[in-house]
């Protein structure tokens, strides 16, 4: 099964006044996949990443997921979907201060009302943070941060992984790094990656490295 976008276009505002993002983007990602989405700054990256979790609306075309059209759910099924078949990595962390390392990677968990304490100790080796569980994040470095949102996207084993620019404010060595752990746990879950970056180091690492341009993707 795969991730299919067909002719997905996205434009805010109508009429003559409508600002087109990007148009007639379609691809096809199967199970297991690494793509890079690369192009310059504005032309719409996040947004259709946004898009593929069902984060953000688009004007046309169709995004479905193993066979689920998810332009056809409306906000509370969106969320429920979301929230059992995607991971997102964002590239300021978005981590909770107030919660431990352990508990905001457990986060997803709670959410579906899976605890697995075990899970969580067996992520925090994973991602090499062992022995950090109870640590606060303002205790990590950036690395060690990223490496919390990398572990709370996949705690629950989702099927597709969005990560966006997610070596943006890292070192490169750190950044590597981090690259590392995340095509690590993605191909033991056997999760498809979708990596939007203007890294080519991380790009290169890819399976397929695709080009957004304004008038649709191209390889």
């Amino acid at each position: 099964m795969s991730l299919v976008i067909q002719n997905l276009s996205k434009h805010y505002g109508s009429g003559a006044a409508a600002v087109p993002v990007f148009a007639n983007v379609s691809l096809q990602i199967e199970r297991g996949e690494f793509v890079a989405i690369v192009g310059e700054s504005g032309v719409g990256k996040s947004t259709l990443l946004n898009c593929m979790a069902g984060l953000d609306h688009w004007s046309s075309g169709s995004i479905s997921l193993d066979g689920t059209d998810i332009g056809q759910l409306n906000d509370t099924q969106l969320a429920l979907w979301r929230r059992g078949h995607v991971g997102f990595v964002f590239q300021a962390f978005h981590v909770l201060p107030h919660l431990d390392v352990a508990q905001n990677m457990a986060l997803p968990l709670m959410l579906l009302k899976r605890n697995d304490p075990a899970a969580v100790q067996a992520m925090l080796e994973a991602v090499g943070l062992a022995g950090l569980g109870e640590r606060l994040p303002q205790e990590l470095s950036g690395g060690q941060l990223q490496r919390v949102a990398i572990a709370r996207a996949l705690i629950h084993q989702p099927r597709l992984v969005l990560a966006d620019e997610p070596t943006g404010n890292l070192d490169p060595s750190t950044a590597a790094q981090v690259i590392d752990v995340l095509l690590a746990q993605t191909r033991l879950h056997n999760a498809s990656l979708v990596l939007v970056t203007h890294s080519q180091a991380a790009a290169a690492r890819a399976d397929r490295v695709l080009h957004l341009h304004s008038d649709g993707l191209a390889g």
